[in-house]
């Protein structure tokens, strides 16, 4: 049987496990007498802990909402969880630094076989690459503007905002982080369409936008920030004709990259693009079929640039 101290951090992890548990249960779980359990309850009560129960046959103890929970009780896998999560975010703009810190939190309350744990999961996990380059910094995204957008899609109210200096209003629905990006997925409801807004690129407007009633969208929201970014959300929009099928080009590249459409049995239109010039050109070069640019001209331009300096590299000295 556990002593006094380790059971009464037992018994408030299990309460947090759960929306409610009968005194036979938790002595159950626990190794103990109803009674102690009993006894345990009213300890927690008196360290301030809002433990609730209702009494009778069916009678449940429950943790209520507003108490001061410890810093932490986690078994070893939802501490490795959470510290993949984190970890992972630690590559979001936005939320990176804030992120880090959780990060650091969770170890200094963790025990010493779950902080170890904890090292080796963080240690062993690296960002793989996504469509930036070094030219291109990762944008800043308020945290605050996040907080404030997620409250709005939580309580259904409008949000009003210049968007690369345009006013809008719209009815927000949800946050997405892609390619290290934060967007906002909204509907506007005077055209009656929806948005994939760059979070960075909003500035929010107070007070916001009229209360809605959010309706299902009646598609992926995520795939659809995919299929705009894709269209409209780069610096840089390049159109390309390339050599080859349709079914070819779209089997080369990822959904994330671009659109393609057909024009001809052995030709097709690749609808892409980047935050600068050097990365939709290392793109394109990478796809391994002969294509036209048709724009922008500052693309063709670039690319005569590095065509020159490849045929340079390929000149054997004289």
């Amino acid at each position: 049987m556990l002593e006094t101290s380790a059971r009464l951090l037992a018994l408030l992890g299990l309460l947090q496990s759960s929306a409610g548990w009968t005194g036979i249960d938790l002595a159950t779980r626990l190794d103990v007498s109803e009674r102690t359990v009993r006894n345990d309850m009213t300890k927690l009560r008196e360290l301030g802990y809002p433990v609730e129960s209702v009494r009778g046959p069916g009678g449940r103890y429950r943790l209520g909402a507003g108490g001061n929970l410890p810093p932490l009780l986690l078994d070893d896998e939802e501490a490795v969880a959470v510290a993949v999560g984190l970890r992972a975010a630690t590559g979001i703009a936005g939320v990176a630094e804030t992120s880090a810190r959780a990060l650091a939190k969770l170890d200094q309350v963790l025990p010493d076989h779950l902080r170890r744990k904890l090292a080796a999961v963080v240690d062993a996990m690296e960002a793989g690459p996504v469509n930036t380059d070094s030219n291109v910094p990762d944008p800043d995204v308020d945290a605050g503007t996040l907080q404030a957008l997620a409250t709005a899609i939580r309580d259904g109210q409008g949000v009003r905002a210049d968007y690369r200096d345009e006013p809008i209003e719209v009815e927000p629905y949800r946050l997405i982080s892609w390619q290290r990006r934060w967007y906002l997925v909204a509907r506007d409801p005077r055209a009656d369409a929806w948005l994939s807004l760059r979070v960075d690129w909003l500035r929010l407007k107070v007070p916001g936008g009229r209360p809605f009633r959010p309706s299902d969208p009646g598609f992926d929201l995520t795939e659809f920030v995919v299929r705009e970014v894709a269209r409209t959300g780069w610096a840089v929009h390049a159109r390309l004709v390339i050599a080859a099928p349709a079914d070819e080009v779209i089997a080369r590249i990822n959904p994330a990259v671009g659109t393609v459409e057909p024009i001809a049995p052995d030709r097709s239109v690749l609808v892409t693009g980047g935050d600068s010039l050097e990365v939709v050109a290392v793109w394109i070069g990478m796809l391994g079929l002969d294509f036209t640019v048709e724009s922008p001209a500052e693309l063709r331009d670039h690319l005569e640039i590095l065509a020159k300096r490849y045929a340079s590299a390929i000149t054997p000295p004289e």
